[in-house]
């Protein structure tokens, strides 16, 4: 392997690893967004911590409908 392909080879690497890095700062950020979210809804609507996903599904699309 030549100089040149070495460094192509550590290149390729570094990005690959710049990009893990961002993907997993963005799944972090994903999840502590949808728990702020949760906990924000939970803090409005008491009432749906006892929910099934799918109550609370239809629990809000009946407070978008009326």
């Amino acid at each position: 392997m030549t100089e040149n392909e070495k460094k192509l080879e550590q290149a390729k690497h570094r990005l690959e690893e710049a990009q893990m890095r961002d993907r997993v700062k963005e799944r972090k950020a994903r999840t502590h967004r949808l728990i702020v979210h949760g906990a924000a809804l939970e803090s409005m609507f008491p009432d749906t911590k006892e929910m099934s996903e799918e109550e609370l599904k239809i629990y809000l699309s009946n407070l978008i409908k009326n």
